[in-house]
């Protein structure tokens, strides 16, 4: 506190409201701090993959749906109940997608919400305020890929080929999907915690 105070006082640190720097340093100084961080066992890079796994992954995994027929689904699973034994379980098409449906969140809804100046609402405008004060050179923009590139980049595949006379380029204007005996643009397409879809017939 008092080096930041004292960085305050030099000028090494900008700020727009003085008032607010004031309170929010009374704030913090009689807050009672109890800061724990567990040294992790086998460094950052476990930490990582280890969020990774659960902040990235899909409901279930390739390599453990085992067998697919016209009827059924069968993968494995662990029963954590039953001494983290390997099985099997076999389910119909309809039922393993209702249960693979609940691990899709509701619009709107995300696995990893940020808070301080990470948060959402204006971040744009916190972040650039913080290099302002820092004196620092403003963050490079984002480079937006398109997918197209992307998997050319990643597999060598160009999907604008015709898969046919594997010359001419194909030209993107909509993608559907059939639902219930209708087509729809998958960018009317809602989850379960969205509105009604609008139906192209």
């Amino acid at each position: 506190m008092e080096n930041i105070e004292k960085m305050l006082g030099d000028g090494d640190i900008q700020f727009t409201d003085a008032q607010d720097v004031i309170t929010l340093l009374h704030t913090v100084r009689y807050k009672k701090w109890n800061v724990y961080a567990k040294v992790p066992f086998a460094g950052p890079a476990q930490i990582i993959e280890y969020l990774g796994r659960y902040t990235h992954k899909v409901a279930i995994t390739s390599h453990r749906i085992t067998e697919i027929d016209d009827q059924t689904i069968t993968f494995k699973y662990k029963d954590y109940k039953d001494g983290n034994k390997q099985k099997s379980m076999t389910l119909t098409h309809a039922e393993f997608l209702r249960r693979y449906e609940q691990h899709i969140l509701p619009r709107k809804f995300v696995k990893i919400r940020h808070c301080g100046y990470l948060s959402p609402r204006d971040k744009t405008l916190r972040i650039k305020d913080i290099y302002d004060q820092l004196q620092l050179l403003p963050p490079t923009p984002k480079a937006t890929l398109p997918i197209r590139l992307r998997l050319l980049i990643k597999t060598g595949i160009d999907i604008t080929v015709c898969p046919v006379c594997k010359e001419g380029k194909m030209i993107y204007r909509q993608t559907l999907v059939m639902h219930n005996g209708s087509l729809i643009q998958t960018n009317f397409t809602r989850n379960r915690g969205s509105p009604t879809m609008h139906i192209s017939r």
